[in-house]
């Protein structure tokens, strides 16, 4: 098996709808690492994962999974790789039993016992129909199809959307056991950014079809930072420093991109440590500056 240091490098990729362009899109998810893919609905998130797996094809660009070209060797990649989706696949009239005799002809490397311990873990009936399963069900269904054909590179959609806290917890501690041997890669679709600063190695942020953010989440969390002051020491912060500016009437709460910088520059004011969710919105506000 050839050595690669990124299971996906992605390079310029550009792919024009009527009134949406993925523009210019370029990232890399380093092997043995999950990567936290944020934006808002309708920012390019799927769309990029669809071009990644040639579900839509681009209209320039280069895609690289495990260092091998997506279109050139795309049954090799796709028998590599696992995926999950927001909506289930699969047909309603099957049951979890015949998911297994189903995928045992599509994967060479099907592994049944693995398949049914997590359906065990899972606490998923086996004959069931999958028609008559709750969202829940159906994710974990997935995960469960998803985890047992020794799949090097697990890409998900939205994995965790519309699940219960504990549900979603659970399913985090698996993709952390997944990652455990150093060998295996995640890129991991969510706007429940909360779930991703559990987990998450590195960020890419997403927004209108550009990426605005890209590299290792701690770093990202430590570069920026708000400051919290009066209208008046608004007025005075450098227009530079400030990623938007959230104003009201008892004053203004500032994000900077140079949470180091602004510390010296602005050490009378309160800068307070920042999440994934708030960088978020006011990235999302930034054309603004100002808003409430």
């Amino acid at each position: 098996m050839s050595e690669y240091e990124n299971a996906i490098e992605i390079n310029g990729i550009t792919k024009k709808y009527d009134g949406f362009t993925l523009d210019n899109v370029s990232f890399d998810v380093p092997k043995g690492s999950i990567m936290g893919f944020i934006g808002q609905n309708g920012a390019g998130k799927s769309t990029t994962i669809r071009s990644l797996l040639n579900i839509i094809p681009v209209d320039s660009g280069e895609i690289k999974i495990f260092g091998l070209d997506h279109l050139k060797n795309e049954k090799e990649i796709k028998e590599r790789i696992a995926v999950v989706f927001d909506e289930l696949p699969f047909h309603d009239v099957f049951n979890a039993k015949d998911m297994s005799r189903i995928f045992e002809g599509i994967y060479p490397k099907w592994n049944r016992n693995e398949y049914m311990r997590y359906l065990d873990r899972f606490q998923l009936p086996r004959k069931k129909k999958i028609g008559e399963f709750s969202k829940g069900m159906k994710m974990k269904l997935q995960i469960a199809c998803a985890l047992s054909h020794e799949a090097e590179l697990l890409v998900m959609d939205e994995p965790t959307s519309g699940l219960d806290p504990v549900v979603r917890d659970e399913i985090l501690r698996i993709f952390m056991e997944y990652l455990e041997d150093g060998e295996r890669s995640i890129l991991m679709s969510s706007h429940i950014t909360s779930d991703l600063e559990k987990i998450a190695d590195s960020i890419t942020y997403i927004d209108r079809g550009k990426i605005l953010l890209s590299g290792y989440k701690d770093e990202i969390l430590e570069n920026h930072g708000v400051i919290k002051c009066s209208k008046e020491q608004l007025a005075e912060i450098d227009p530079a420093d400030i990623v938007s500016a959230r104003v009201n009437a008892f004053g203004a709460e500032v994000m900077v991109s140079d949470r180091e910088k602004a510390s010296y520059k602005y050490s009378g004011l309160m800068l307070d440590p920042t999440s994934l969710e708030e960088i978020m919105l006011y990235y999302v506000n930034r054309d603004k500056k100002e808003w409430q």
